[in-house]
């Protein structure tokens, strides 16, 4: 007979179980790598803690030429996904892309950590990340807690980014940004690949992948578990009616053909087009791919293009491979 400990409360499979002791298991994004001089991208990474009161820490990305130099370049505040539910800065998934991208395109990042749910429930997240940018911004005369920030990083061009989930947080950033309009850096734009947004009616061909829905649904309730559904406008950015106050002067959206998330990320390209907002913004969708894929085949063609689009939004030009 099986003990009390593994009876599965709630199964939110393939991301996490609940068991009916409280005990939460992710089912994957739960490895971890430590920073480091990575041979083979000639990246130095190192972690810093930006919070010490709940003890978050940001990976932060260098190019190794720079170091040692008073070289600065654009800041990308990146942010990672999972559904708010799994994976960390410091996951081997992100810290090799991460590696790969600043190999290619000459930038500083900042990869923000945040506490996840079910145990710390949205919006827990976008507060923690919002801290991280509050830290960020201690920088700008040159005397920040951070030596790299300080000689590395240009605050006048700044970047949020984040893939799935972290494209969900790098747009309610901005959007804070536009209320709040901290001191401390300038926020150029956002780049938000195949972004985890929804809504309770169907755009689209979402009448297709009614199951989908339901899944996204159940996920967004166990991560916002005081939400109102999927018309918050956490996850359906496109209906805030303040969406016009984002701030930024361009996005960009990339898509992925096979994601069935596809349809909500046009359907904020095109309601930010239309909301009266002063920005540019781009769309870009990768044919025969799937959520997130650039994660997992950082060298194929389609990851290529897409980074030579970011890398272009930037203004920054991506070297040879």
């Amino acid at each position: 007979m099986a003990s009390v400990d593994n009876e599965v409360a709630e199964d939110y499979f393939p991301l996490v179980r609940i068991y009916k002791d409280g005990r939460i298991e992710r089912l994957k994004g739960t490895a971890i790598v430590p920073p480091s001089l990575d041979s083979e991208s000639d990246v130095l990474s190192k972690d810093v803690v930006y919070s010490p009161e709940t003890n978050l820490s940001s990976r932060l990305y260098l190019p190794k030429l720079i170091a040692g130099t008073n070289q600065k370049l654009p800041l990308l505040v990146y942010f990672h996904g999972g559904g708010f539910l799994i994976e960390t800065a410091f996951s081997p998934t992100y810290h090799n892309y991460l590696n790969s991208f600043v190999s290619q395109v000459d930038v500083v990042v900042v990869s923000v950590d945040y506490r996840r749910a079910p145990e710390h429930p949205l919006p827990i997240a976008f507060d923690d990340c919002w801290t991280a940018l509050k830290w960020v911004s201690s920088h700008v005369h040159g005397n920040g807690p951070e030596e790299w920030l300080n000689s590395h990083a240009d605050l006048g061009k700044v970047f949020f980014a984040g893939d799935s989930a972290g494209a969900t947080i790098a747009h309610q950033m901005a959007m804070r940004y536009g209320e709040e309009k901290p001191v401390g850096f300038y926020l150029l734009g956002i780049i938000l690949v195949h972004p985890y947004f929804m809504g309770e009616e169907p755009v689209g061909d979402e009448v297709k992948i009614t199951a989908f829905r339901e899944k996204v649904g159940r996920y967004w309730r166990l991560a916002h578990p005081t939400s109102s559904g999927c018309d918050d406008l956490l996850i359906n950015p496109a209906a805030d009616p303040n969406l016009a106050k984002l701030g930024c002067s361009k996005v960009l959206v990339t898509v992925a053909q096979k994601d069935m998330l596809k349809y909500r990320g046009w359907y904020y390209y095109e309601n930010l087009k239309k909301s009266g907002w002063s920005g540019e913004v781009e769309i870009m969708e990768a044919e025969e791919e799937e959520h997130v894929f650039h994660l997992n085949k950082l060298s194929c063609e389609n990851s290529a293009a897409m980074l030579q689009k970011i890398a272009s939004f930037m203004n920054v030009h991506p070297k040879s491979s």
